[in-house]
This record gives C-alpha cells, sequence and structure tokens, in this order.
C-alpha cells in the first residue's frame, strides 16, 4: 500500500509522512533502536531487534508491495522521527477483518502531533485494506498512548495484568483496545 503526505504541525513544523522504501532501512532501524531505549513501553528492548539492514530492506519491499500492510515513516528536516504501520492479524479467512497497529515516535519530537498524525494515517491505511477492526496494545501507565488511542475511539476489551515484564518496572499490566472501522 502505497502513502506519503505532508502535514503542517503546531509551530510551523513541516512533517511528511511516507512509506518506508527498501533504502529507508538502515535510518529506520536507528530510530526504532533510539525509539526503543527512550521509553519502556515498547514491546522490546533495543538489544532486541531483530536482522540486519539487509533483511530490513527486503521486509520493507515486501510491505510496501502488500495490499493490506503498510510501515510508514514520520520525516522532519529529512531525519526519521518516528514510525508506525499496520498488519494483518493472520492469514486466515476468519481472521481477515482485523489488522494490529503500532506506532513509535523519537521523544524529543513527542507532544508535537506526529503520533496523532501517524495514527489517523494508519487508520485510513486499514479503511482502504479493507479491515473491519484495528486493534493495539497499550502499558496501562501509558496515559499519554491511552488518551490518543480514546480521543480516536478506540475502546478496551480487555487487559493482562502481566502482559509485559519489565527489567524495570516489573510486570506492566496491558490494555487491550479495538476500533472498529
Amino acid at each position: 500500500m502505497r502513502y506519503a503526505k505532508t502535514v503542517l504541525l503546531m509551530g510551523g513544523v513541516e512533517l511528511l509522512v511516507r512509506n518506508a522504501v527498501a533504502s529507508d532501512a538502515r535510518a529506520l532501524r536507528e530510530t526504532m533502536q533510539r525509539t526503543h531505549a527512550q521509553t519502556d513501553y515498547l514491546l522490546s528492548y533495543p538489544d532486541e531487534q531483530s536482522g540486519d539492514d539487509e533483511q530490513e530492506a527486503r521486509s520493507l519491499e515486501e510491505t510496501e508491495r502488500s495490499g493490506n500492510e503498510v510501515e510508514l515513516i514520520a520525516v522532519v528536516d529529512e531525519r526519521i522521527v518516528g514510525s508506525a504501520g499496520i498488519t494483518a492479524v493472520g492469514g486466515k479467512r476468519k481472521v481477515g477483518h482485523r489488522a494490529r497497529f503500532g506506532i513509535s515516535v523519537l521523544q524529543e519530537y513527542w507532544g508535537m502531533g506526529i503520533g496523532r498524525v501517524l495514527m489517523e494515517t494508519c487508520i485510513g491505511c486499514a479503511l482502504r485494506a479493507g479491515y473491519a477492526q484495528l486493534e493495539l496494545e497499550v502499558v496501562a501507565d501509558n496515559e499519554r498512548a491511552l488518551s490518543l488511542y480514546r480521543r480516536a475511539g478506540f475502546e478496551e476489551y480487555g487487559r493482562n495484568p502481566r502482559g509485559y515484564r519489565s527489567a524495570a518496572a516489573g510486570y506492566q499490566e496491558l490494555v487491550y483496545m479495538r476500533l472498529e472501522l
């Protein structure tokens, strides 16, 4: 699925949201390393990022050709400052209506509206792909993310009190949310 759009953020900052392509592999991996080091709310630690630049490039090429999945990057001043994507829950017909959503933004860019733009773009891409439901999981203590998702219409449908086991915080409760499209 193809996507590219430039939006103006608060303070006149120009944000380009577009597909991540193979040539973005190294910069995207570096950004993901940083975002995963800056918060304890993401699924993995920086040292758990699998693969190398070539594998990432191949994965991005495959996703770019997909009609129902997308990996987006947020670019400010030619620098990747965040990413988001939607992936199919599975390949079986019974779950073909469902997609997962994930997002991360570099800490120094929090509060600028980049997360909102990435989320809204992913919702639009999910609609274009024909999904009926978009799903995510978020650490219960992550109030900023919960607020963002609730404002977009995501609703809680369950919790896992031991969803993550953080090296720093111990068990973290996960909130499961979904958005009917």
